[in-house]
């Protein structure tokens, strides 16, 4: 047997030799070994995607509820609300698997070829802001959580061009905000949050369904917060106010109906219809005409989009499918299409990923939908009335 005395010599002669090296301890991560650079566009490179924390596009996380100092001019903000859904429910969780199905939307850089633009690498500073807490208890308090929050985003100064004027009530520049939901009752709230800071604004809508129901047709209305689903707020959007008058358009459209009064009350809502069929008649080239023609190019516009948009062989997880939509390709043809249009916020809603493919094929086609909006939108320039389009 050692005794203790011999040990203890042992650990001391072995300190003694590790000491004349003069080692240095390195303290990690390693700046070197994990943030380099290699050649390429920006000094961009491919890098592992699949590891970190997702974020939209592997974008910087600031939490901007938390705090009135952070100022960006694209926010990408979630809406994690499904209560107000008739069919399939599980779009809370639409925020996370959006930003699941973008990591590798920079995986090269993050270049537009079609657009000419890097959204990732340009004027803008990009962020996303993380969740707007929202409760699952009480429909009427969690909209109203959703237009605070956003309006909190929404509201603030940009980074460039703060101090230019633009077309806010207030004559004042803003920053961009774009959502990601939740089901699509939480564009009403995004609208009051929108028209306390522009007013009545355009509307693109990209869907299968029309969502302008009276209250009575869709859910019977049994009560007040009943009568506010995804089926019906721009019924009430018309309501109060909060759309332009006949400017607003819907595309993609394919549901049946309870009868041809539904396309007579959505003309008093003041949209025209675009249906998904005319694609095979005037092909992507005449919705995206249709669509610029109504809404025109200089008045603030909201768009607000629907993966059910997409056939269900493109987009399977959402809570109301329809089939005889269009492909994941004509889609980002016709956003792509809608360059120069004065689009001031965004949505992407009805993404409930618990009915994806193992593959992630809706996550991925939200996602890739929102980088064609996020491009145009950095195409177009700050929100500054006086800009011109930035340098790319």
């Amino acid at each position: 047997m050692l005794r203790p005395t011999f040990i203890v010599s042992c650990l001391a002669a072995v300190a003694a030799a590790h000491g004349d090296h003069d080692q240095k301890v390195v303290a990690g991560p390693h700046q070197g070994l994990w943030y380099n650079t290699l050649p390429g566009d920006g000094g961009t490179q491919a890098d592992s995607v699949f590891s970190g924390i997702s974020t939209f596009g592997r974008l910087p996380y600031l939490p901007c509820l938390a705090s009135k100092d952070i100022n960006y001019d694209i926010a990408f903000i979630g809406a994690p609300f499904d209560t107000g859904t008739s069919y399939r429910p599980g779009a809370r969780f639409g925020p996370s698997g959006i930003r699941q199905g973008s990591r590798r939307l920079n995986l090269y850089g993050g270049y537009n070829v079609p657009l000419a633009t890097n959204p990732f690498n340009s004027w803008a500073t990009i962020i996303d802001c993380g969740d707007i807490p929202v409760t699952s208890y009480d429909n009427t308090f969690a909209l109203s959580q959703i237009e605070q929050g956003h309006h909190s985003i929404l509201s603030r100064k940009p980074t460039t061009d703060s101090a230019l004027p633009g077309p806010s009530l207030q004559g004042k520049t803003l920053p961009r905000v774009i959502t990601l939901g939740g089901d699509h009752t939480i564009t009403l709230p995004l609208l009051r949050s929108i028209n306390r800071s522009y007013g009545p604004v355009s509307v693109i809508h990209f869907d299968s369904h029309l969502d302008s129901w009276r209250p009575k047709v869709f859910g019977g209305s049994p009560s007040e917060v009943a009568s506010v689903n995804h089926g019906t707020y721009f019924y009430h959007a018309a309501q109060e106010g909060l759309l332009r008058n006949d400017s607003n358009i819907h595309a993609g459209i394919r549901t049946t109906l309870s009868g041809p009064s539904d396309y007579e009350n959505d003309g008093y809502c003041g949209f025209e219809i675009v249906e998904a069929r005319e694609i095979d008649t005037i092909g992507t080239e005449g919705i995206i005409k249709k669509i610029r023609e109504r809404v025109g190019t200089e008045k603030p516009v909201y768009l607000s989009l629907d993966i059910d948009t997409l056939d269900p062989a493109f987009a399977p997880a959402t809570g109301t499918p329809e089939t005889g939509g269009w492909s994941t390709r004509e889609l980002r043809t016709i956003l792509r299409g809608l360059e120069g249009i004065n689009i001031i916020a965004a949505d992407i809603v009805e993404v409930a990923p618990a009915y994806d493919t193992n593959a992630e094929h809706t996550t991925m086609a939200a996602a890739d939908a929102l980088y064609e909006i996020m491009s145009i939108m950095v195409k177009r320039g700050p929100l500054s009335v006086t800009s011109a389009p930035h340098d790319l």
